[in-house]
Order: C-alpha cells, then sequence, then structure tokens
C-alpha cells in the first residue's frame, strides 16, 4: 500500500453536515445572528435531551466552568477537588475565581478521580469537587455523590468529553448537581465554539444568566442595573443553529464512535502491547460516549520516544494527540507546591498517553490503517 496516496487521517474532525451548513446561512440572512431566538431553542432542546433540567448555553466550557464556580460561591480561601489529568481549563478556573485547586490522583484503567484520595483530601476549606467524565467515561456516580452529600459539597461535573454519556441508564447532565459540556470541534457534537451549564433550578438560572452577561439586571422602568462585575459570555444565534443540528444527531454520531472504538479493541495488538482505556462499565457499556480513544504506550520497551512515535505516525498520514498532560506539573501550579512525584498514575499517563484519530466519517478501514501503522511503529521500535 502506498502510504503517500492515502488521505491525512486527524485524531478528530467534526460532522457539518448541509443542513447545518444551510441552517447558518438562514441565520446570517435573519439579521439576527448574536444570542437570540436560536439560542433558546438551542437550550431548550438540550434541556429535552437531559430531562428537563434548566440548561443555559455560553460562548465555551471553559466560561461554563468558571460561572459554575461563581455561581456556587467559591473563591480565595476556597479548596476544590479536581484531577490534575484533564484539559488546562478546569484547574485553570478554579485558580482564576482566586480558589486553590487540590489536586489528587486518578485510576489508571479508567483515569477518573481516585474518590479514595478524594475524600483524604477534603478539609474544612473544601467547597466543591469537579470530576472530569474522562473521554466520555462517567466516574463512578454513586459514590462522587455519596462523599459529597456527606461532606456538603457542591459538584461540578466536567462532562466536557461527555455528551451523550449515561450512568445506569441515566444520562449525564439529566440528575446531580451542576454540569458542564462542550461543544468544541473536537467534541462529540460542535457550536464551532460553545459550552453548557446544566443547573439545579430557575433561581441558578436567573443568577447564571447574569454572570454571563456583564452582572446586567433589568428594572421595571426598562433600565439596566449591574450589581457585581460579570462576564461576557453568551453564545451567538449563529452557533447555536449549528448545535441543534449536531444534538438531533448526537446519538448516531456517538453509535458510530462505539463501532469504531470495538474495532479498535479488536484490532489493537502489538508488540510491545499498549495498555488499552477503560472499555465502559460492564452492562453499561452503551453509557460511554467514546470522545476519544487514547491508549498508553510502553515506552520503555521501545527505542524511540513518543515525539518519534508520533512523527512516525504523521509520515504515514496519521494525525494523534495528547490527552493529557499532567496540569499540577505545568509551570502554573509548580506555584502551588505540587513536585514530580505526587500523582503517580497521573504522572504516567501524562508520560504515556497518545490519542488515535476517532471521530464519525472514519470508516472500519480507517481503523485498520491505524491499528497496522501503530503496530508497525512499535515492532520496528521495540527493545
Amino acid at each position: 500500500m502506498n502510504v503517500a496516496s492515502l488521505p491525512y487521517l486527524p485524531f478528530a474532525r467534526p460532522t457539518l453536515d448541509e443542513d447545518t451548513i444551510a441552517g447558518v446561512v438562514e441565520v446570517l440572512r435573519s439579521g439576527w445572528i448574536t444570542t437570540g431566538p436560536q439560542v433558546q431553542k438551542f437550550e431548550a432542546a438540550l434541556s429535552a435531551y437531559l430531562g428537563g433540567r434548566p440548561v443555559r448555553v455560553l460562548n465555551s466550557a471553559t466560561a461554563a466552568l468558571e460561572v459554575a464556580l461563581q455561581l456556587c460561591g467559591i473563591g480565595p480561601g476556597d479548596e476544590v477537588i479536581t484531577p490534575s489529568q484533564t484539559f488546562f481549563a478546569a484547574p485553570n478556573m478554579i485558580a482564576k475565581v482566586g480558589a486553590t485547586p487540590v489536586f489528587v490522583d486518578v485510576e489508571l484503567a479508567s483515569r477518573n478521580l481516585d474518590l479514595d484520595a478524594v475524600e483524604w483530601a477534603i478539609t474544612p476549606r473544601t467547597k466543591a469537587i469537579m470530576p472530569t467524565h474522562f473521554a466520555g467515561l462517567p466516574v463512578a456516580m454513586d459514590r462522587l455523590y455519596e462523599i459529597a452529600g456527606r461532606h456538603r459539597l457542591r459538584v461540578i461535573e466536567d462532562a466536557a468529553l461527555a455528551i451523550g454519556s449515561s450512568w445506569r441508564g441515566q444520562r449525564i447532565g439529566s440528575f446531580g448537581d451542576l454540569t458542564v459540556f462542550s461543544f468544541h470541534p473536537n467534541k462529540n457534537m460542535t457550536t464551532i465554539e460553545g459550552g453548557a451549564l446544566v443547573l439545579s433550578d430557575e433561581a441558578e438560572v436567573r443568577e447564571v444568566e447574569k454572570l454571563r452577561f456583564h452582572g446586567i439586571t433589568r428594572l421595571p422602568d426598562g433600565t439596566r442595573d449591574v450589581a457585581f462585575p460579570g462576564g461576557k459570555f453568551n453564545l451567538p444565534d449563529v452557533n447555536a443553529r449549528i448545535g441543534l443540528s449536531q444534538l438531533a444527531r448526537l446519538e448516531e454520531f456517538n453509535t458510530r464512535r462505539r463501532e469504531f472504538v470495538a474495532d479498535y479493541f479488536q484490532l489493537l495488538q502489538t508488540d510491545p502491547p499498549c495498555l488499552l482505556p477503560h472499555p465502559g462499565y460492564t452492562g453499561d457499556e452503551a453509557g460511554h460516549s467514546w470522545n476519544m480513544f487514547a491508549p498508553l504506550l510502553p515506552l520503555e520497551q521501545m527505542s524511540i520516544d513518543r515525539k518519534q512515535f508520533r512523527a512516525a505516525l504523521e509520515a504515514r498520514g496519521i494525525g494523534t494527540g495528547i490527552s493529557y498532560e499532567a496540569a499540577h506539573l505545568t509551570t502554573l501550579f509548580r506555584r502551588y507546591g505540587y513536585c514530580e512525584g505526587e500523582l503517580p498514575n497521573t504522572e504516567q499517563i501524562a508520560r504515556e498517553t497518545v490519542t488515535l484519530p476517532l471521530f464519525p466519517t472514519m470508516s472500519g478501514a480507517d481503523v485498520e490503517r491505524v491499528c497496522t501503522a501503530v503496530s508497525e511503529v512499535l515492532l520496528e521500535a521495540k527493545i
């Protein structure tokens, strides 16, 4: 097979169809392109998808995390427990509101919070737990909420990767406390940029509406007042229209992802072997929405490093990613006193992880191509 003749295969790609494009054109021609009727429709559709819980959309999941923290009244002197094995947005927003991120390790297989470690990390200053549902695999929700309830803590679920995931038949976001979704182009559905915050009641909705738009309250006489400094995190109608089309196809997209993951599990047999991702909980495999497929490389048995491995795949026309670096070892969070060796599972994942192509418009032949390339590179690099 001539590798050079094959099309480039990125590790992620959004699925944008003609209906979506036509819908965007329709919004552009309507004369109303910022927050308006399409946002209202999108919020209503998301709410219906999540069993009727109130939802407000924002211009990113990062903004939704910041607003969620503000909604909980979290600030200087407070602590928020979170994994270091996550995208930087979550701990960044904890630091941005003035609170202290308390990093705990993750389970090596699931890459989700080690809930035993969470229990040990709780102090009188702890105000919330911010778990990440890694790659779409839900955290053990029963125990998470039992811990939070016993210690009277808020839970802000970082479900950026988990739209369409479920726990024991209940969709993530349809129950619990606060939930944040991302609609970045690498996610299971997209609005190009955007995010959503799922709330508990209408009082929280009203507060979020102020927090996402300058802190403005409209007075009875039609004028406006500001009681606190809010941000500007509103989502435009153009983005919301894309989201409506994407949400209508989300289950289809996730079904395709699960099919390709099944192919990966069957075909990715390497020497030396990779450590494959957690396959999902027995009996609830459909609860994993599979935003990404990220095995761990057997670096100790390889004559090349991860950068060289990725370059070898790139030379074969296959893109890869890293999900994720260890947040506690970045320049920012070392200032909180973190150093190497404190979170061994997180640090191993950060060293060894590589994200392979996974998106709905792939084909089974694409998965086979990736598996063949990975096997060839690892065999050539075997010590």
